[in-house]
């Protein structure tokens, strides 16, 4: 299978494309000069002053898109060769770390762990730009009831069958690190059929789950910090994140 090239000698725009291509554990090759391309070399990544070097088929201008994240779906666009899938399942594993894998056609085609359940949306609008499909279905894990309903109640407006599935089965061996443990599951529930969601639901924090947001304030902040009940149920509704939580505490000593 062909892989991606980066060649650019703007050393910002470089460290950019490595980290958001690391962030994505994509493969990739760097390339010490724009001629004489390999073979195995699918699409180029690079600036747009330096892609007239460049003797390749498939090039992406990285600093002509709105930001990394975007250039470097364009090019795995273009290095699978693919317009459009016959089906695409998109998995979710819930938390506040949430994982998130693309399986199109019975071939994994991408997977990652995003920073909060707010980026979600925006992760499966992309994804949804990025893979066009005939069917396309959004799967989440049955767990942290609370976070995974919010994040079905972001998703819901982008109109894409949403299933709830059972993933008691699906988390991988603890010998793993936590991050790919769930990126792993995300990949695991997206084969998964579920329950169909219809309506938005209900966002009724436990008294447990305030205790337990509470608690983790105090860790961040070494123990000098405790957020206030009602800011913590704020961060559980997914109003403020937890950060500026601690700092509407900070502000008010």
């Amino acid at each position: 299978m062909k892989t991606l090239g980066v060649y650019t000698e703007d050393f910002s725009l470089y460290h950019d494309i490595l980290k958001t291509l690391k962030k994505h554990k994509l493969a990739y090759v760097l390339l010490s000069s724009p001629k004489n391309i390999p073979k195995r070399i699918g699409v180029v990544l690079t600036s747009k002053a330096e892609s007239r070097e460049i003797k390749a088929q498939k090039i992406v201008s990285v600093d002509t898109f709105d930001t990394v994240d975007h250039a470097v779906d364009m090019a795995l666009k273009k290095l699978t060769g693919k317009k459009l899938y016959k089906w695409v399942f998109i998995g979710i594993d819930p938390g506040e770390r949430p994982g998130i894998a693309v399986v199109g056609n019975d071939m994994l085609l991408q997977k990652i762990q995003v920073e909060s359940p707010e980026e979600v949306v925006h992760t499966i609008r992309r994804f949804l730009k990025l893979y066009p499909s005939k069917e396309t279905y959004i799967r989440i894990g049955h767990g942290s009831i609370l976070t995974r309903n919010r994040i079905i109640n972001s998703l819901i407006p982008l109109n894409v069958p949403i299933e709830i599935v059972d993933e008691t089965s699906t988390t991988p061996s603890h010998q793993m690190g936590r991050s790919k443990r769930d990126e792993e599951a995300a990949a695991v529930i997206a084969l998964l059929p579920g329950g169909r969601v219809q309506t938005t639901l209900p966002l009724k924090p436990t008294r447990g789950a305030i205790k337990n947001v509470q608690k983790h304030s105090r860790h961040l902040t070494e123990g000098r910090y405790t957020i206030s009940e009602k800011t913590a149920l704020q961060v559980l509704k997914g109003e403020i994140s937890l950060l500026e939580a601690i700092e509407k505490e900070k502000s008010k000593n």
